[in-house]
């Protein structure tokens, strides 16, 4: 029965994660955090972060990690099928229409306006995880705050937009910062 479960959960995900990875991520945290209960807030977040650092699509990292931790490879296999089975029924069909119909004004229109929605989810996603980063499950204080994680946010965002410094060079370099911000706690 969870194979089902999950199938269904990143089925879910998969047909309607418009825009991309990080618009899917509301999506999964709905289903795996606050409708299965399968990760708490804290491991969604960490969820995030590897899906992040591992190649591939965001949603279909977290559909294996979920599927591994709830019910082991064939989990993973199950809720990896359940994720990309929408995205290649719905490509084929799109790719068909759009290939037909492209030049149409109503066709043009509807992608227009999915626009702001996609950005939307995005920005949900994203303030989400910057406030679980900042003040885990705690009510958001400013005594609550953890200052070292939001040095770091301000000086990768730097990094990343006014250097224009690679992403993954960012990536090594917060964990490096990181690190060296816990040895010399200790």
């Amino acid at each position: 029965m969870i194979y089902l479960y999950l199938f269904v959960s990143f089925l879910q995900v998969g047909m309607f994660s418009f825009g991309g990875g990080y618009a899917a991520m509301p999506l999964i945290q709905e289903q795996v955090v606050t409708i299965h209960h399968w990760l708490d807030i804290s491991e969604f977040t960490d969820l995030v972060t590897i899906s992040q650092m591992t190649p591939g699509p965001i949603s279909i990292n977290a559909a294996t990690f979920v599927g591994i931790k709830v019910a082991g490879i064939p989990g993973a296999v199950v809720a990896t099928g359940g994720c990309i089975l929408p995205s290649c029924v719905i490509v084929m069909i799109i790719a068909k229409v759009y290939l037909k119909y492209r030049k149409m004004g109503m066709l043009q229109g509807i992608l227009n306006a999915l626009r702001p929605a996609v950005i939307a989810m995005i920005a949900s996603a994203g303030i989400s995880i910057l406030i679980t980063a900042f003040w885990g499950n705690a009510v958001i204080k400013l005594i609550n705050t953890n200052w070292s994680l939001v040095i770091i946010f301000v000086i990768c965002f730097a990094l990343l937009q006014k250097v224009k410094m690679n992403p993954i060079g960012v990536m090594v370099l917060a964990g490096i910062m990181k690190l060296g911000l816990s040895l010399i706690k200790k």
